[in-house]
């Protein structure tokens, strides 16, 4: 790793944001970001298993859908040519490689200028500086065991995923999401580069501004090689503890 003299170079994308594609569009992360991208007049890409399409019926006539599993390489191949930006859920489900798979697939087929977005969650760690509750490693530990037991999931490709994504010189940036909750928008979240610190504490975050940063990040060039944890900006941690907005960066 680098010191904080020593920072990598960064790269800066080559275009404007103006096409979007949405990797998991169907699901309720994904709809909000395809609304959030579409308030902001971006032309959406959304992909989404063919069994989902429905769940995008409200904005058919608006977004081109290319159906199929994400981490198919075709599937993703054809759904980023000519995107701008990327925004990616990667979702643990199936014992596949569904993350890894599909991370791998954007980060070789999106375009050489485009950024690109992702979504886990607070397990995921860049630098191995998160502190994380008893309470939270208990509950990775055990969804971890039970999604391999059942062949429902699994959290260790998602770590291989952002591994790769790390390791890329791509325009990346990896949102680590808090625990969500429904509701209103409150706004931007703030962020902090390791969890466990103070500003985090409330663990809540609207999923609705969940996918608001993530749509924000594509115009943030001080997100570019970050793996910002957030929470929301009505929480008690954040309200007592401030933060950083999208521009800027942790201390």
């Amino acid at each position: 790793m680098t010191n904080s003299n020593e920072r990598p170079r960064i790269p800066t994308p080559s275009a404007p944001i103006r096409r979007v594609c949405i990797v998991g569009a169907s699901g309720k992360l994904g709809r909000y970001m395809v609304q959030h991208a579409l308030d902001r007049g971006y032309a959406v890409v959304g992909v989404c298993r063919e069994q989902s399409v429905g769940k995008l019926a409200a904005f058919a006539d608006r977004i081109t859908i290319v159906p199929g599993a994400t981490n198919d390489r075709d599937v993703i191949r054809r759904a980023v040519a000519g995107c701008d930006g990327v925004l990616t859920v990667l979702a643990p489900w199936g014992v596949q490689q569904y993350s890894s798979g599909t991370a791998q697939a954007v980060l070789d087929f999106a375009e050489p200028g485009a950024r690109l977005v992702f979504s886990v969650g607070w397990h995921i760690t860049r630098d191995g500086k998160d502190v994380y509750t008893a309470y939270l490693r208990a509950f990775v530990w055990l969804f971890g065991w039970l999604g391999r037991l059942l062949r429902l999931a699994e959290l260790d490709d998602q770590v291989e995923a952002c591994r790769r994504i790390f390791a890329s010189d791509r325009a990346w940036t990896v949102v680590r999401g808090s625990d969500l909750e429904e509701g209103e928008s409150q706004g931007l979240p703030v962020w902090s580069r390791h969890v466990g610190d103070a500003v985090l504490q409330s663990n809540r975050t609207r999923r609705i501004d969940f996918a608001l940063f993530m749509v924000e990040a594509l115009r943030d060039p001080g997100l570019i090689r970050e793996a910002p944890a957030i929470v929301g900006c009505a929480t008690a941690s954040a309200q007592a503890h401030g933060g950083v907005g999208m521009v800027g960066r942790a201390a």
